[in-house]
């Protein structure tokens, strides 16, 4: 464990119409669900309230890419969103390839005898659940943090 940064991480799956939220001890050794916020103009607020409240050290952002890796209007609005927080939050934030994390969850949640339409709302949790669980463990195993940090935005403070 020795490349591991001890601190909370929140994950977060951006999607069209929800985005998942889940967060993990500062050990790294579970993740778990928080809640499912509507997509709306006010998403980035309620996980603004999030970071408040659970004070995690960076945030693990879902890049949705396509099977082959290509970029999609999806992955622009995940860099879009990530981009926002970090500017409002200040936050660390991390893009991790979410290939799997949604169809994993789905499949994760069929095994647990949960139909689609029962999981609508928590699918987007648990996505966030696979995906935050997976970049902790990929640290854990490497020594090196999942996916790519996002630059900072400008500081203003020269503009004085």
């Amino acid at each position: 464990m020795s490349g591991f940064r001890r601190g909370v991480r929140l994950g977060i799956d951006v999607g069209r119409a929800r985005v998942g939220v889940s967060r993990c001890d500062a050990d790294g050794m579970l993740a778990v669900p928080v809640e499912t916020v509507p997509r709306s103009d006010t998403s980035i607020d309620r996980i603004v309230e999030l970071v408040a409240e659970w004070d995690p050290i960076e945030l693990v952002v879902g890049l949705p890419v396509n099977m082959r890796g290509d970029e999609t209007l999806s992955t622009t609005d995940a860099r879009a969103f990530a981009a926002e927080l970090n500017a409002r939050t200040g936050r660390a934030v991390r893009l991790v390839d979410e290939r799997l994390s949604t169809v994993s969850a789905h499949a994760a949640l069929r095994s647990s005898g949960r139909s689609q339409k029962k999981s609508r709302n928590i699918v987007d949790q648990v996505a966030a659940v696979v995906l935050l669980q997976h970049a902790v463990d990929t640290e854990k195993s490497t020594g090196h943090p999942a996916g790519a940090l996002i630059d900072p935005p400008e500081e203003s403070s020269h503009d004085a």
